[in-house]
């Protein structure tokens, strides 16, 4: 096969194309983020206290899991949520923060003058970004008040790292199917795999919503120790997971070449050729949907119980045996690429029926509640607060299918599709680490401000923000340090390493701005606001389609671009919206105004 590496371009102009894009949709980006919520105080719950057995602190003592359950919650109240503020000068105050958003009857009422100071940042201004600065992790820490920063982040980090382990084994795995098929030393069959996993996950997240969603609800009902209501919230999600997984397996199945042709191009040329690799390879992939939605709806019912341990050793042996029957079906089959696929399907089914096991022993889930249709009443928050997660993931799915189709048609051989699809393979490791720090903003922040109020969700979600930054840097420089080595992995043919190169290393620049995205997304699900995360997400898509349209989108390496122009929008979005307009924004900027115009 005729050598087809890619020419080096002139970066210059692919830059001036980015940025240019960026700046015209900014102000688009500041003029929606411009609009106020609502007061917290009128979204706030009030706490009191309680040791009532309705209270969401506790759960029941059903088994060892939820005796350290009960025992992290109880933690939680005691430690992390009382997180003291710094004052305008950086002392700590004497106080710490209450439960109650009702003031004791032997407290004096709070002046005019303390609401101000203590709704400025340490610099003395209104929602400064220094407050994010200010909530770097300092190494080592020595003054007063470290003991309760020392738990905040014990805690931060024991809540995202066993979700990020979780996560990290899929795209591993992921990673060691990648490497078989490149032993087959054909680029057609890395690219058909790239464009048969992009089509089945767009498919995929549209029903995806539904573990995202039954995640809070289970928990909510195990707050209040009903059991019941749990077990009815997770068979719920299972029915409806599996009358969608149903239908998309009949979709894939049935219509694979009608699916592909989203990535692939179905006239002569390079899609064509990908194009019969690619169908066997879906349909394979296929049988996998039931169970995967099955799987994540499991591991959304422990996440819901707060326990991401045992989602870990499920996944770590459906993922173990993925391994295992990777070699056997790609090379000693005959199935080539599409063996892969096979193996990855099998492992699914795996997971859902050990996820089933567990379910029935925990009582969660039941015959009957599998095959029950569920009532309206009960689809009603499924409904509310899936409309929004499915507006955004659809808008996901039409940016990275417009990047997964440029990249596939950019030459016959199929170096670039491979090429981009070893790219985004080795950039997933590194974004499954911050969802895993995304994962912990959604659970730590809302549980943050029930107990502790706006102050004390804050404070979490800035020390979030700090760790998703820190995070990022590390991300950024393992990836760039490690590609030389991780490269050759993937394929011994020597086109495809050197057209991997350079977007590979853009793909790694993209996870310094990252730290900010995940860890504000998470915020803002954590919060509630689905409407303005959908809406950030679709400027960024905005920004990413329209950089791909552009000549910036002939390259692979201006399609890593655009990618990284739809995260700098994030990014800069998300961060603006947690420290200008969300419910934890600083509130004491009329009141200052005023003091100045009075001076």
């Amino acid at each position: 096969m005729a050598k087809t590496s890619q020419p080096k371009q002139n970066m210059i102009p692919y830059l001036s194309y980015a940025l240019i894009i960026t700046l015209i949709s900014f102000p688009s980006v500041r003029g929606l983020l411009s609009i106020p919520s609502s007061p917290a105080s009128s979204r706030q719950p009030k706490l009191r206290h309680s040791t009532k057995t309705s209270s969401p602190c506790y759960f029941n003592h059903r088994s060892y899991d939820h005796y350290h359950l009960n025992y992290d919650r109880v933690r939680c109240n005691d430690i992390l949520f009382h997180t003291r503020g710094k004052s305008a000068n950086g002392d700590l105050p004497s106080t710490t923060l209450t439960m109650s958003s009702s003031p004791s009857p032997n407290q004096e009422p709070a002046t005019s003058e303390d609401n101000s100071n203590n709704k400025l940042d340490i610099d003395g201004k209104i929602s400064s970004f220094r407050r994010l600065v200010s909530s770097l992790p300092k190494f080592p820490q020595s003054n007063r008040g470290d003991a309760v920063e020392n738990e905040l982040d014990k805690r931060i980090l024991t809540t995202a790292l066993p979700s990020i382990f979780n996560l990290l084994v899929v795209p591993i795995i992921n990673a060691i199917d990648t490497f078989y098929v490149g032993r087959l030393r054909d680029p057609l069959a890395l690219a058909a795999q790239s464009a048969a996993n992009q089509c089945f996950f767009t498919v995929y997240f549209l029903a995806a919503f539904l573990p995202t969603i039954t995640a809070p609800l289970v928990a909510q009902a195990l707050g209040k120790e009903d059991w019941d209501e749990g077990g009815r919230r997770v068979c719920e999600g299972m029915f409806l997971g599996n009358v969608l997984g149903g239908i998309f397996w009949l979709l894939l199945g049935v219509f694979p070449r009608q699916v592909l042709t989203m990535v692939l191009s179905s006239s002569e040329g390079a899609g064509n050729r990908v194009m019969e690799y690619a169908i066997p390879y879906l349909r394979w992939r296929a049988w996998g949907m039931i169970p995967a939605l099955f799987s994540a709806t499991g591991f959304a019912a422990y996440r819901g119980m707060l326990n991401t341990v045992t989602p870990l050793k499920v996944s770590l042996v459906t993922n173990l045996l993925n391994g295992i029957l990777d070699p056997i079906f790609i090379v000693w089959s005959g199935l080539g690429a599409a063996g892969a696929a096979l193996a990855t399907s099998i492992s699914e089914w795996t997971g859902a029926l050990i996820y089933l096991r567990l379910l029935i022993r925990r009582k969660l889930v039941n015959w009957k509640g599998l095959i029950t249709p569920p009532k309206w009443e009960a689809l009603v928050p499924l409904i509310q607060g899936g409309l929004a997660m499915l507006l955004r993931q659809a808008t996901l799915n039409v940016a990275f299918v417009s990047a997964a189709r440029r990249a596939q048609g950019m030459d016959a051989s199929g170096v670039a599709g491979a090429a981009y699809g070893i790219t985004m393979q080795i950039y997933s490791l590194g974004v499954v680490a911050q969802l895993g720090v995304q994962g912990t903003a959604a659970a730590l922040v809302p549980s943050a401000r029930a107990i502790g109020g706006d102050d004390a969700a804050r404070n979490v979600a800035d020390r979030i923000f700090g760790w998703g930054m820190i995070l990022g840097v590390l991300l950024a420089l393992v990836q760039w340090t490690i590609l030389p080595v991780v490269t050759p992995l993937f394929s011994p043919l020597e086109e495809i390493r050197e057209a991997v190169k350079g977007p590979a290393r853009i793909s790694s620049i993209i996870h310094l701005v990252n730290g900010l995205v995940f860890a504000g997304e998470g915020t803002m699900l954590g919060l509630g606001s689905f409407r303005d995360l959908a809406l950030i997400t679709a400027m960024g898509v905005a920004v990413m389609v329209g950089c791909l349209a552009s000549p910036l989108g002939g390259s692979l390496n201006g399609v890593l671009m655009s990618l990284a122009a739809f995260n700098f929008v994030q990014g800069v979005a998300v961060t603006i919206h947690h420290v200008r307009v969300s419910p934890l924004r600083r509130r004491g900027f009329a009141l200052l105004s005023g003091r100045k115009n009075n001076k």
